[in-house]
């Protein structure tokens, strides 16, 4: 009986709805008890021969009946409704504590996993909180006033009735600390088989090309059995559960209509009272029954509650302490000042004492082979991590004394793993500014060189992308990002590696009208290749985490040193591609 925190937290999104759908249950109750009272009227009316009263008892019984269903069916839509507002709720603030989470978060949780406990695991609460925990309420209040009544007819009836009402309620709590094991088991294997399928269907043009479909295939019907093992053993022991409550309730009804009959035998109660008290003994164990059946609607609830609460509870890789807006009128200034980062679990760090600074204004290159620290560089920057030592100063002011999101907002970031969601061109690009004119996509698009391509659609700019814009090629979508970060008009642009996917020649022109468009906006510009690169305005060259040089691109030719040979070994793939 015992409700567990998460869940009870879940109902309070509710109160009200919840409220009404347990005094509707209770008064659904209360029906069924008015109509047995009539039935034992009637049927010692039938026992005397006085059938005169009989129309107007049955009469009373059907109208009692047909007012039993208005009250179910207005319980049923108060309960829908109250499950809904918990859905939404819990579901607003699971998404919203994500966006919080930042990336930080779904690199060390399976995406899959996530959307199990955000979708399934909500559904089971609702079924839970809707359904369960009024009846639950129900069967708390409504028997010990059945029991009332009934010792105020014949009170050695509950030497059978209370006996059974014990053991039908407290019975099945033996079994709460196995239940709740073999719960846990069940979800990990039902949220472990959701990740699963999410990665083979995401993967699957890999799987076809690497031979692998098959292996994947077994795996997942492995997976499956598991699922299927866990999911018998916890019906095992909820089924036992189940069979005491059976039990008790049989027994119970059992023993207390012989002890009224025996009273009856006796001549110590009328005929009217043994007939209420047969009738009123069933009654006690009707909303146990019901509470059994709602408790195997909202299980999916119980065994979730954990990961909804450690999803809910995990706490930011970063604390957002900072109270400082982040509107910057002007381009602004960024500092790297003796930077210092590990990433946890790792034995060496990633950034030693990186102390660089990017001008307002001006297109700022970052450079260096791979693993020398560049992406997270910007992930810092955006307040993903913070560095262990050293500071980044945005006009002066450290990161962490901006609101995150305004911070956030104040920097559009365009990475070499772009996201299109499965929708038109033109709200793929508003996500950047939902209220932006036809002319400003228009404009956003030819800046990034995807314009043509665009019109070139079947619908244009209302053409509906594939999930991912698996309709695109790879450059496309990187240009597509491209357009959309320039819509959002940030003072700070981010270009991590945002055109990769582009060939080398077109690269260079993208990466020239992007900079002459961001004119006024700080720029930062991470590239391997450096093509993309030699007209910033300054260039930092990062080597294990440290900065190696920093200069122009004609400066750091000239200086030799790595920059000097990434630029001899560029050269020597273009001619080789020319060739």
């Amino acid at each position: 009986m015992i409700v567990h925190p998460e869940l009870r937290r879940a109902a309070r999104h509710a109160r009200r709805p919840l409220l009404a759908a347990t005094l509707l249950q209770g008064a659904v109750t209360l029906s069924w008890l008015a109509q047995a009272g009539l039935l034992a009227q009637a049927l010692a009316a039938i026992a005397r021969g006085a059938t005169g009263s009989l129309p107007v008892l049955l009469a009373a019984v059907l109208a009692v009946v047909a007012v039993r269903a208005g009250l179910g069916c207005a319980q049923r839509r108060t309960a829908a409704r109250a499950g809904a507002q918990v859905r939404v709720r819990l579901r607003d603030e699971l998404l919203a504590h994500l966006g919080r989470l930042g990336p930080a978060q779904l690199t060390t949780a399976r995406t899959g996993a996530v959307r199990t406990t955000v979708v399934d695991g909500v559904e089971g609460v609702d079924a839970y909180v809707s359904r369960y925990l009024p009846q639950l309420i129900v069967t708390l209040a409504v028997p010990p006033l059945l029991l009332a009544a009934v010792a105020a007819i014949e009170p050695r009836a509950l030497l059978g009735l209370v006996p059974a009402l014990l053991l039908a309620l407290a019975g099945p709590r033996a079994w709460d600390r196995l239940l709740a094991r073999r719960g846990r088991e069940h979800w990990d294997s039902y949220e472990g088989l959701g990740a699963d399928y999410l990665e083979a269907l995401q993967g699957m043009p890999a799987l076809r090309a690497a031979g692998a479909v098959g292996r994947t295939r077994r795996r997942l019907e492995e997976r499956s059995a598991q699922l299927h093992r866990a999911t018998v053993a916890k019906l095992r022991v909820s089924l036992a559960g189940t069979g005491i409550t059976d039990l008790a309730v049989q027994g119970g009804t059992a023993a207390g209509a012989l002890l009224a009959c025996w009273s009856s035998a006796t001549g110590a109660t009328s005929a009217a009272g043994t007939y209420l008290v047969l009738l009123l003994a069933g009654e006690c164990f009707r909303p146990v029954r019901d509470l059994a059946r709602e408790w195997h609607a909202g299980y999916l609830g119980v065994s979730a509650a954990d990961g909804l609460a450690a999803l809910r509870t995990a706490e930011p890789a970063v604390p957002d302490t900072g109270r400082e807006p982040a509107d910057w009128q002007q381009a602004p200034r960024l500092a790297f000042q003796d930077v210092e980062f590990t990433y946890p679990g790792a034995g060496e760090p990633t950034l030693r004492g990186v102390t660089f600074t990017a001008e307002a204004g001006r297109t700022t290159a970052i450079v260096g082979p791979s693993g020398a620290g560049k992406s997270t560089l910007l992930g810092l920057l955006l307040r993903h991590h913070d560095p262990q030592r050293g500071r980044i100063t945005v006009d002066g002011r450290d990161t962490a004394a901006y609101d995150l999101g305004s911070l956030r907002r104040g920097i559009a970031v365009v990475s070499q793993e772009t996201y299109l969601f499965h929708a038109s061109v033109a709200q793929n690009l508003r996500l950047a500014r939902a209220g932006a004119t036809d002319e400003e996509l228009e404009r956003a698009a030819r800046t990034a060189g995807i314009h043509d391509e665009i019109t070139a659609l079947p619908d244009g700019y209302a053409t509906v992308l594939g999930e991912r814009g698996a309709t695109l090629s790879g450059g496309q979508r990187q240009r597509l990002a491209l357009a959309r970060a320039l819509l959002a008009d940030a003072p700070v642009l981010v270009l991590d590696e945002a055109t990769s996917a582009v060939d080398e020649r077109r690269e260079a022109d993208i990466v020239r009208e992007l900079t002459a468009a961001a004119r006024g906006r700080t720029v930062l510009v991470v590239a391997h290749r450096l093509a993309a690169v030699r007209h910033a305005d300054r260039i930092v060259v990062l080597d294990g985490g440290r900065v190696d040089a920093v200069g122009d691109h004609r400066a750091l030719v000239a200086a030799g040193g790595l920059y000097a040979r990434l630029a001899e070994a560029g050269r020597t793939h273009e001619e080789g591609l020319a060739a």
